[in-house]
Formats: structure tokens, sequence, C-alpha cells
């Protein structure tokens, strides 16, 4: 994480304060169950939440502790005792240390997640509105990134739409299968403490009880997190991506927003570069990065092993930090991006008509002629027009095989833009519903 590229409402889930806080809620609800059940004393449970519940843990002490004992949860829990006093011995009773990681991890993820739920509305509400406002709005669809045939650009911005919804559902579902709680001791088998712990606690923290651990909780669903994560990221690049090469020079149909006193290049005072979704490019690739590193945890020696740790404690924070920012930032350049219309319908009309080349051949297969030679027919005639030798529609009416199928008329009839449009409402209702 570097503030850069960061927002103050994802750190902060990941800042140690907020790690302590946890930890010790985990903590405090556990004892409250031991307390029911009658293994510690239910007035121990209260002074614990008492004396601690409102504290603010001093990070460097707890550092300082752990510089000696090398182990970060005894570390806390001899910092909670100062805190406690004598009721801290209560604490912690028959639970290991990946109980309180593990499920404190989980907590952090969840939250992340709902951030980043919302960060993806605030992507699919920008989309929506100006998909609606370009909806008819005529541009060239490219294939290889060559012209092809016509769309509009509010169908451009309904791909994504449908693409960030179905990234919202995969973040959801992620949310669900990461909010699991372990509070199982030693191997999982809840020796030292009583199944219903675990239960209390899960439900203490707005988790799901994990159905078996092995101490520690399974990393195939942090794998399932992360490569989600990853997927969410690729979506941003994909339209990122399309932004950018919608603003080249030569091409100029959409750019980012060009505010006042803003500098391109310290060297050429013209440039308006798309340094946004560049960026959006680059920040892709660190969230993605974290995918690998994720699917690696899922294998652990035997019960478990800690070579999970390192990794999670750096792609926790920076995969969802930067998911997190690149979204908000996706979400700004949509909802202030300059489109040209008319260097749509400049370039839509760059190649003389080819791109109604199919309609034509379609037209002259109905009239009789085999596809094969159809598309002799039709390709002969574009090939000059990409020689910049004349317009499409002209010299289709003076070939005189084309006419032994088709009237003036008739080729006139193949080159009108509206054809290729009678079903975007229906594409928009499939995408944004009947409203």
């Amino acid at each position: 994480m570097i503030p850069r590229y960061s927002r103050p409402e994802m750190v902060s889930i990941w800042e140690p304060q907020t790690r302590f806080k946890i930890w010790f809620e985990i903590e405090a609800h556990a004892a409250d169950a031991l307390a029911e059940l009658g293994v510690i004393p239910k007035d121990a449970a209260k002074t614990i939440w008492a004396k601690a519940k409102d504290a603010v843990f001093n990070v460097e002490r707890i550092d300082e502790i752990e510089r000696e004992t090398k182990h970060d949860v005894i570390a806390f829990l001899t910092h909670l005792a100062e805190i406690v006093g004598p009721e801290a011995r209560f604490v912690h009773q028959g639970m290991t240390s990946s109980d309180v990681l593990d499920t404190c991890l989980n907590v952090q993820l969840a939250r992340a997640a709902d951030i980043l739920i919302a960060d993806t509305d605030k992507v699919l509400a920008a989309l929506k509105t100006r998909a609606f406002e370009h909806k008819m709005t005529p541009t060239i669809g490219r294939s290889h990134g060559i012209h092809a045939e016509p769309v509009t650009f509010g169908l451009k911005l309904a791909y994504a739409y449908a693409e960030f919804t179905r990234a919202k559902e995969r973040l959801i579902a992620a949310r669900k299968e990461i909010a699991t709680c372990a509070i199982s001791g030693a191997v999982g088998t809840f020796a030292q403490i009583d199944p219903r712990v675990e239960a209390h606690v899960a439900k203490a923290m707005g988790l799901t009880v994990e159905p078996i651990s092995t101490q520690v909780i399974p990393r195939d669903r942090h794998a399932m997190f992360f490569a989600t994560l990853g997927v969410v990221a690729s979506s941003v690049e994909r339209l990122a991506t399309e932004i950018r090469h919608m603003q080249r020079t030569e091409v100029l149909e959409a750019e980012e927003f060009f505010s006042e006193g803003q500098k391109g290049s310290s060297a050429m005072p013209h440039k308006r570069n798309p340094v946004l979704t560049e960026n959006l490019t680059g920040l892709a690739r660190i969230v993605r990065s974290a995918v690998t590193p994720a699917l690696e945890n899922v294998v652990l020696w035997h019960e478990r092993d800690i070579s999970h740790s390192s990794v999670e404690r750096m792609i926790g924070p920076d995969a969802t930090v930067t998911l997190d920012f690149a979204l908000n930032r996706l979400a700004g350049v949509v909802e202030k991006l300059l489109v040209y219309p008319a260097n749509m319908q400049k370039n839509l009309d760059r190649l003389g008509g080819l791109v109604h080349s199919q309609r034509l051949l379609i037209a002259l297969t109905q009239k009789g002629a085999s596809r094969e030679d159809a598309y002799k027919l039709v390709q002969r005639n574009a090939m000059p027009v990409w020689r910049g030798e004349g317009d499409f529609q002209s010299l289709l009416k003076k070939d005189a095989d084309v006419k032994k199928y088709l009237s003036d008329k008739e080729i006139e009839e193949q080159f009108d833009l509206a054809y290729h449009f009678k079903h975007v409402d229906t594409i928009f209702k499939r995408v944004f519903g009947a409203s």
C-alpha cells in the first residue's frame, strides 16, 4: 500500500489498531461463550470487556514484546494482560493462534469485500447513465483493431455494464466464501474448546462456522477470493484499454476529462494523455499479481504451516486497497468521459461504406448468387476502396456482375446505417431490464 493509490476507508481495515481491535473482540466473545459454558467465571468475561473494550492498543508496546517473543499473538495477549489484569488468565483458553489470526483475516476480507461491492455500484451507476446518454450514438465496431460493422457507443458501455454486473455478483459470492470463522483449537479437533464457542464467536463477528478446519481455515477459500479480485481487475483494465484506444489522436472518439491547469507533458505543452486509464492498466496488474500466491497458499503441510502467512500479510492489504482505488478511479473516468460523436461518425465513414459489406454479401445470396461468388463480387469491389480508388457504393453500381442480381436502389438500401441498430432496444432491455 502506498498513499498515492489508497483510500482511507479501505486502508483503515488493515491498520494495526484495527487488527488488534478485531483480535480482542474474537478473544472477548470467546470468553463470553466460555463463561456461559461454565469454563471460566462470568465476572472474568465481564471484566475482560470492561477493561479493554474501549482500549487503544499500544502498537509500539506490542512490537516491543514481539521482538522478544518472536510471536505476534503472544505479544498481543501479553499487552492485553497489562490492560485487563489478573482476569487475563482466562483469555485464549483452549484456543490456538490461528483461531485468532484466521478469523480476523476473514473479518477484514469480508469488510473489504463490502467496500468493493459498493465501489462496483459506483461504476455501474456511471456506466448506466452514460450508456443511455449515448444509446443511439453511432460509432464503428472493430475486430482485430480493424473497422468491422457499426455499433453504438451506448452498446460499448452496455457491454461494460453487463461485465461489472457479473463482477458484483462474483464479489458477493467471494464475500460469502471468505466469511467463515474457526475457533477449533490445535489441529482443529475442538479437544480443548467446545464447538459452541466457535458458533458464538462466528455469530458475534458476522461470520459463519467453518465446517471443518485443520487449525487453519482452508486456503481454497482465500484463493477464490483473490482470484475474484483478479477477474474484476481485468474487467477494469478491459474498459480502461478501450478508452485508451479511443483517445488515440488518429481515433479521438472519446477522451479522459482534462481539467483546467492540468499538464500532459513536461516537454510538449500540447499533450493530453490518457494517464488515468493507463494508471488503471498498471493497477490491474498489481491486483492480479496476488492471484498466483493465493493459489499456491492452498497447499500447506499436514494440518497447518505458516507459509501462507507472509503472503497474506502483503496481498490482503495490497490487492484490496489497490482494487478499491482502481474502481473509484474508473467510476470517475466514466462519469467525466468526453465523447465526440462527430469524430465517431467521421471514422465510421472513413472507409467509404465498406462497413456494409456483409449486407451486400447477404443480399447477393438472397438474389441467387452462391456464397462463394457473392463473396468474390463484394471483395473485388472492396479492395480498391482500401487503396483509395473510389467509394464502395459507386463501384458496386458499376459492376455488371453485381447488377445481374441487384438494382441501384437495392444496392443503396444496403447502406442504411439504421439497419444495424434495430435491436439496440432489445439488447438494452436484456442488460438494464425493462426500465
